[in-house]
């Protein structure tokens, strides 16, 4: 059988990101309730590769596996340097024949492509300059935690058009939601994922729109999401986002125009006074911290998928 990578939202049909979407439900209901996890992924053992640095996704990928019985260690640039100290390809091939899974966190997408195509274990996209899978995962179970669903709601993405966008953008429209981006003309999502979306939400019932007066987007906001304006990989833009970006600020007025059932997510680092002001994100709308935590049981339903070991009523 084909193994089962983790590469991007756009990869999986509404009812595959559903079944992740339970069992992530049901693996946090397990440790909430009881503590501890069963050890679904006994000797199953995962490498994690990192060239950007990380809060979220390693802690979460790290204790994922642990919880589920299994093993994860980290892999920083100073141990491997993808297609440079050794080509993608033999790295891909030697981890295979040691460990149960790969997830790495890159910069370029197709650093990610080579791994999944020269591995012969499965794959998981940890974050790439164009998409974040992992984290529109967490993002729509925080959603359905809130509001029992992501059908018929209105998710507005406030900034740039970015990675996090794109699988935001691609979850959102799977699972038939209204997605608005909006932000300044010149960072919209890259057309292809737009397209992309278009086709999910004609499936699903759902919408996408692109627009650039953020007063006007928020309107009848059941979620305002927004994210830093200058991603790693972009310091030498840093000035120039800074100054077209401040518009865009989530703050009280912002948030005002949404329902006052809106809620308000980010998903982290939050650079507070820029993207986002201290009494939004600390405010009684954010879920942002419920959203961070979800990261750990995201996870845990993407690696109970990947290895295809399900999770059985208790």
């Amino acid at each position: 059988m084909p193994k089962r990578d983790f590469l991007a939202i756009a990869d999986f049909s509404a009812q595959d990101l559903r079944r992740i979407l339970d069992y992530a439900h049901a693996l946090k209901r397990e440790w909430t309730t009881t503590g501890q996890n069963r050890p679904l992924l006994a000797n199953k053992s995962l490498a994690m590769i990192f060239q950007k640095p990380s809060l979220r996704t390693r802690v979460s990928f790290e204790m994922a596996m642990q919880h589920l019985g299994g093993y994860a260690f980290y892999l920083g640039p100073q141990e491997i340097g993808l297609g440079k100290r050794e080509a993608i390809s033999d790295i891909a091939r030697v981890l295979s024949g040691y460990v149960s899974a790969i997830m790495a966190r890159v910069f370029a997408h197709e650093h990610i492509l080579e791994l999944a195509r020269w591995a012969s274990v499965p794959v998981i996209n940890g974050l790439s300059d164009y998409n974040h899978p992992c984290q529109a995962m967490a993002d729509v179970m925080t959603i359905e935690e809130h509001f029992g669903r992501v059908q018929g709601l209105k998710v507005v993405f406030v900034g740039d058009g970015n990675n996090v966008a794109v699988s935001l953008m691609h979850a959102v429209t799977k699972l038939g939601g209204h997605f608005v981006w909006v932000g300044p003309r010149g960072y919209e999502p890259p057309e292809i994922a737009v397209e992309q979306a278009r086709v999910f939400a004609a499936q699903s019932g759902g919408s996408v729109t692109l627009m650039h007066d953020p007063h006007k987007a928020v309107v009848d906001a059941d979620v305002i999401y927004t994210d830093t304006w200058v991603s790693m990989g972009q310091e030498e833009e840093a000035q120039r986002r800074l100054k077209v970006f401040p518009p865009y600020q989530v703050n009280a007025a912002l948030v005002a125009k949404a329902k006052p059932t809106a809620i308000v997510m980010h998903c982290l680092p939050a650079h507070r006074g820029y993207e986002i002001t201290d009494d939004v994100i600390d405010g009684p709308q954010s879920v942002v911290f419920q959203q961070a935590h979800n990261r750990l049981h995201a996870q845990k339903g993407i690696l109970v998928d990947v290895f295809e070991v399900g999770v059985p009523t208790p």
